[in-house]
């Protein structure tokens, strides 16, 4: 438990350093020409990245036999939720001032915003039923079917990027090869199990 609570606390603090230098460099002004598009591009990328290293955690677990990484499963995605919320909220804020009709016809005209969007949408409920009273509800099985989305909204996030940087695609193109082999693991996973976990050290025997 101790070992737990320490690695949660390290994803805790790590996570939210980046939003710290962020909240600094704003408060000194030094976000850029235009801090609108660097607070919406950081905290875009943020997200991409907590939810890349929340698909990561389970691979990593099974291929090196460390157990205690489910632990910091929920928070690295819940992280990703966060930064979703903060990318959503600086559009609607410091680039649309919440102006609704505006709003509505973006999502409408710029196919970006509209997969943006439907990105959030989909990491909402995966946020709102990440706590264990919910999950006792829910029960395991239908749980771990709602949280598969989790693959769907990393997809659709790739591609928003991906529409979004139009000419240099280097980092989208980077998070869609992540993603994609963490698809083909989980494929793997499922066809041959004895393939993607770390082998297990044998026992040792004493001399007789």
């Amino acid at each position: 438990m101790k070992d737990a609570s320490f690695h949660k606390l390290l994803v805790f603090v790590n996570g939210l350093v980046p939003l710290a230098f962020l909240g600094w460099d704003a408060y000194h002004h030094q976000l850029g020409a235009n801090p609108t598009e660097f607070a919406t591009r950081t905290t875009g990328v943020l997200t991409l990245v907590f939810l890349t290293l929340s698909l990561a955690v389970t691979p990593l677990r099974k291929v090196f036999g460390q157990p205690w990484m489910a632990r910091v499963r929920r928070m690295l995605g819940l992280f990703s939720f966060g930064y979703g919320t903060l990318h959503l909220c600086t559009y609607l804020w410091f680039d649309k001032a919440f102006q609704w009709p505006v709003i509505l016809a973006d999502i409408g005209k710029r196919p970006f915003i509209t997969v943006g969007m439907a990105t959030f949408l989909i990491l909402l409920p995966l946020a709102i039923t990440s706590n264990n009273r919910v999950i006792r509800w829910m029960g395991g099985q239908r749980w771990n079917k709602l949280h598969k989305l989790a693959y769907l909204a990393g997809i659709l996030g790739v591609v928003h990027y991906y529409m979004l940087v139009k000419a240099d695609t280097r980092v989208p193109l980077a998070f869609g090869g992540a993603l994609a082999i963490l698809l083909g693991y989980r494929l793997l996973n499922r066809w041959f199990p004895r393939w993607t976990e770390w082998p297990s050290p044998k026992p040792k025997t004493l001399p007789h």
